[in-house]
């Protein structure tokens, strides 16, 4: 049984038609990631799992559930953790306090085990172990990216949906971020990632789905997706 399951999901915002019946599914331990170009329907994929927007038609399942209508505090505490595009991160909280704020989520909330959470992340961000006490707001591009993430894993989500994490980052604080990206899914944790860099994305999922204007019209293995000729004309520039 897939952990994430959507199905025939329609989107709509008034006359514009974000999605139109797309159909996807995420086994646990994987990483699979949406990729197209902007406009094409990701970002509302992703927010629709989260329950942020209004389903016109369909039906999303997690851990065999029906999420299609559930609040998104309960989506939450249900094991999804979504770190948004832009990160939106609190500037005016330190480090440690935008950590301890992901932990409001976990119904299993302790402070020994939200120590322990916290320990984990700093374990896989010792960057930000060394600012603990540096408001969000002065970090860098990313810094703060490792810090929406962190925040994200204070959960102990099942499934990590990440959203443009490269976004507005330097070359090589992209690769940092997606070798940490590969180290949380060695950890147990199942990603769905969208993300503009096609080529790094893919490079590290399973599985990838395209998406064209609110279609899917490609799925695969990562690996197939990088060699298909269609994707490297339209998202890798080949």
């Amino acid at each position: 049984m897939s952990l994430l399951t959507v199905e025939n999901l329609v989107v709509d915002y008034g006359h514009i038609h974000a999605l139109l019946g797309i159909n996807f599914h995420v086994d646990e331990g994987e990483i699979i990631t949406l990729i197209g170009s902007n406009g094409a329907g990701k970002t509302t994929a992703l927010m629709s799992i989260s329950g942020m927007v209004k389903k016109t038609e369909g039906k999303i399942t997690f851990l065999g559930q029906d999420i299609t209508v559930m609040k998104p505090h309960n989506i939450a505490r249900m094991g999804i953790s979504h770190v948004p595009e832009g990160r939106k991160i609190f500037p005016e909280l330190t480090v440690d306090e935008n950590l301890k704020v992901g932990t409001i989520a976990n119904p299993r909330y302790e402070k020994q085990r939200s120590l322990e959470a916290r320990d984990r992340v700093y374990t896989l961000f010792p960057r930000l172990k060394e600012r603990l006490n540096q408001g969000g707001g002065t970090l860098s591009g990313g810094e703060q990216q490792m810090l929406a993430i962190g925040r994200g894993l204070m959960m102990e989500p099942k499934l990590l949906i990440l959203d443009e994490p490269s976004l507005g980052l330097a070359p090589n604080i992209v690769e940092n971020i997606f070798e940490l990206i590969t180290r949380i899914r060695k950890d147990g944790i199942t990603i769905l990632l969208v993300e503009q860099n096609a080529s790094m994305a893919l490079s590290v999922a399973d599985r990838g789905y395209v998406l064209e204007t609110g279609k899917i019209s490609l799925e695969g293995s990562g690996e197939s997706l990088l060699v298909n000729e269609e994707v490297r004309r339209a998202y890798l520039g080949a």
